[in-house]
C-alpha cells in the first residue's frame, strides 16, 4: 500500500485473491449480522448497504444506554463491480437518552467522512444464591473501528478495494 492510500484510509484487496461477484460480496457483508455483534448490516435505500449500531434494538439499547453512548455511527457502502471497489461513507449522529430510550438527533450534529469514537459499558451482578458471587455479566466497547474493521476484512478478503469517501454524492 502506498503512502497516499494509507493517508486516505484506502484498503486494497489482498494480493492473489480472485475477486468475488458483487452479489457474493453483499452476501458476505450481510453475513456479519449475528446476535453477538452490536452492529447490523442491511440493504440501504439509496446505497447498497448500511451498517450501524443496533441502538434501537430492544436487546441492545440498554447496553448502549449504560455505556452512555453519545454518538451513533452509520457506514454507507456502495459497491462498484466494474472497478471492484466498495466506497464507504461514515456518518456520525448525536444520541440523547430519555428514560433509557435512545433519541437520535440528526439536526444538532451530523458528521460525514472518516470518524472515530469510543464508548464502553461493563455490568456486574450477583450470580446465583451466593451473595459473594458478584461477577461481570458483560463488557462491550463501542468503537467505530469494531464495525469498520470487520467490513474492511470482508471487502479486501473478497478481492475488492475499500475506498473511504467524504461526501454522499461520491458514493455514486
Amino acid at each position: 500500500m502506498g503512502l497516499m492510500d494509507k493517508l486516505r484510509g484506502i484498503a486494497r484487496a489482498k494480493p492473489g485473491i480472485t475477486p468475488v461477484r458483487r452479489d457474493e460480496l453483499m452476501e458476505k457483508l450481510m453475513g456479519l449480522n449475528h446476535e453477538q455483534n452490536p452492529f447490523k448490516v442491511e440493504k440501504g435505500e439509496d446505497v447498497d448497504l448500511v451498517a450501524g449500531w443496533k441502538i434501537v434494538d430492544a436487546s441492545w439499547y440498554e447496553v448502549f444506554a449504560k455505556a452512555n453512548l453519545e454518538k451513533t455511527h452509520k457506514i454507507l457502502l456502495a459497491l462498484d463491480e466494474d472497478k471492484r471497489e466498495v466506497k464507504m461513507l461514515e456518518e456520525s449522529y448525536s444520541v440523547e437518552w430519555r428514560s433509557g430510550t435512545p433519541s437520535i438527533s440528526m439536526k444538532a450534529e451530523k458528521f460525514q467522512g472518516r470518524t472515530s469514537s469510543t464508548s464502553s459499558a461493563t455490568r456486574y451482578a450477583f450470580q446465583g444464591a451466593n451473595p459473594l458471587s458478584f461477577e461481570q455479566v458483560y463488557h462491550y466497547r463501542f468503537d467505530v473501528s469494531e464495525m469498520k474493521d470487520p467490513i474492511k476484512e470482508v471487502v479486501i478478503g473478497a478481492g475488492w478495494d475499500l475506498i473511504p469517501v467524504m461526501l454522499k454524492r461520491s458514493l455514486t
